[in-house]
């Protein structure tokens, strides 16, 4: 028996999504470039490159390769500019009726500072999401998302700077996320967004070289969804603010594993690479779910696991 369509609309405190399913950061360029694919529309939202001050060339290659069930990357935060995407891209990414979310990345709280203001400045997007798992350079290399001081110093200077809502979106590089977490929610994180990227390395045995100029990458696809749905599960849990999950999502059935953990809604991130039309299939996926077990609402299905060990 087939139920009724699903109402498939989530709520993450200030951002109200049409469904729970967004393109990941630095997989979906900026959006214009899936139009060929994916009817924008039809999606919950969609997070652009991640975007600096200024334009960046990204890292020497080789900056990719293939890994077990996943791939390793060292792209280097290539992309425009924030002013460049402001004035050139954004104008026609607000017409869509979805929601258009803006990263940011700084090299230091100044930075972070003045991408707010950019953005504050703007009209058309529907959230930032604050990548955090880039190197402070005053404080000598150190990644802002591994300290919980400095996660809760730059969250609270872009919060005084700007009033959309706020994603932070975690790094999975440290012994107790939910810390990582808690520090953003006293910051005035609004919503995290976890796991990024995990750090791996491969070589070439023939070659005795690292596969990659960086000589390491973050690990994403398949290979770190379990790792990725345990920490949603920590995670929202213990820190009290909406949760947006990613980590390995390739159809309907990763992403609900990721609500019943908790998620409100779920990010496709490498899926992208290999399957340009993912992230609708994934959507087409949770409303056949939601149909056949006859789920009103998928709200109803966050956070929602049972608890038990299986039967024998």
């Amino acid at each position: 028996m087939v139920g009724p369509r699903p109402d498939l609309e989530v709520t993450l405190g200030p951002l109200r999504l049409q469904n729970p399913v967004l393109a990941a950061s630095g997989t979906f360029g900026y959006g214009e470039e899936f139009e060929p694919f994916v009817d924008l529309q039809r999606l919950g939202g969609f997070v652009v490159k991640g975007l600096s001050l200024m334009p960046r060339q990204g890292n020497l290659y080789p900056r990719t390769c293939e890994t077990p069930a996943g791939m390793l990357n060292s792209i280097g935060l290539q992309n425009i500019g924030i002013d460049t995407f402001l004035e050139d891209k954004l104008p026609r990414l607000r017409t869509l009726n979805t929601a258009v979310i803006a990263n940011l990345y700084g090299e230091s709280v100044e930075e972070f500072a003045a991408l707010a203001d950019r953005v504050e400045a703007s009209m058309g997007l529907a959230a930032v999401e604050l990548n955090l798992s880039c190197p402070n350079t005053p404080m000598g290399g150190m990644l802002f998302g591994v300290d919980e001081d400095l996660t809760e110093k730059v969250v609270r200077t872009v919060r005084e700077r700007t009033k959309l809502p706020l994603i932070v979106k975690l790094t999975p590089n440290v012994t107790r996320i939910e810390r990582l977490g808690e520090a953003a929610r006293r910051g005035g994180a609004d919503i995290l967004s976890l796991v990024n990227t995990f750090v791996g390395m491969a070589i070439d045995v023939h070659k005795r070289t690292p596969r990659l100029a960086t000589i390491t990458g973050g690990l994403s696809g398949p290979a770190i969804k379990p790792l990725a749905v345990c920490l949603v599960h920590q995670v929202a849990q213990k820190v009290g603010l909406p949760v947006m999950g990613m980590g390995g999502i390739q159809n309907a059935e990763d992403a609900i594993e990721f609500v019943l953990a908790g998620a409100s809604a779920v990010q496709v991130g490498t899926a992208n690479y290999f399957n340009p039309s993912a992230t609708l299939e994934v959507l087409s996926g949770i409303e056949a779910y939601c149909r056949r077990h006859e789920i009103r609402h998928v709200r109803d299905l966050v956070g929602a696991l049972e608890e038990k060990p299986p039967e024998s």
